[in-house]
């Protein structure tokens, strides 16, 4: 069984007092959607319905599942069972996505990675440090991309000098720090 991975993304905006510690007033909700494949032929394994509930969410992740249930064809209790089962089953996880410059982490880079050997258990050991919060495996020039998010280039060159080249495997690294964010959506549907 094959599993493929695609984030979307319902953005809405409320107030501070909404979120508590929420340093920002503009936040996003990332609905990770996870579908199953039985075979090969790259069909979902999330029905029409199903299907039909996520879109409602990514036009409006605050829209009301009597709402939803109307657009959908169901009643709210069945919205309501149908969102907590995607949730419960890992099929979907809802969680707010702010700006890391508004929380205080000033730097943020993709770090291309080179590794010799088996990618899973360098994957892993990213996937396992705080401040990275993408990791990816890859064809092309780098075996793994990361993302990182930080206080400080100080900060920066701590996680890349004493956790990412020390980790058995790895033979180089190459970093793209970024400068201005000029486009981030998830929002391309499903499928």
């Amino acid at each position: 069984m094959q599993t493929s991975e695609s984030v979307v993304t319902i953005v809405f905006r409320y107030g501070l007092q909404a979120i508590e510690g929420c340093a920002v007033t503009v936040c996003t909700v990332r609905m990770h959607v996870v579908t199953r494949r039985s075979n090969g032929s790259g069909a979902s394994a999330l029905d029409p319905t199903s299907k039909a509930i996520i879109e409602q969410l990514q036009q409006d992740g605050r829209r009301p599942y009597a709402a939803i249930g109307k657009a959908v064809g169901l009643s709210e209790a069945a919205v309501r069972q149908r969102v907590q089962r995607l949730v419960d089953s890992g099929a979907m996880q809802i969680v707010a996505v702010t700006d890391p410059l508004e929380l205080g982490f000033a730097r943020q880079a993709m770090i291309g990675i080179r590794v010799e050997g088996e990618l899973d258990g360098v994957a892993d050991a990213l996937s396992a440090m705080s401040e990275i919060d993408y990791v990816v495996i890859t064809a092309g020039s780098f075996d793994l991309l990361a993302e990182v998010v930080c206080e400080s280039d100080e900060e920066l060159l701590d996680i890349l000098s004493h956790r990412i080249r020390t980790l058995p495997g790895v033979r180089s690294t190459e970093t793209f720090v970024y400068l201005r964010l000029r486009k981030q959506t998830y929002s391309w549907g499903v499928r």
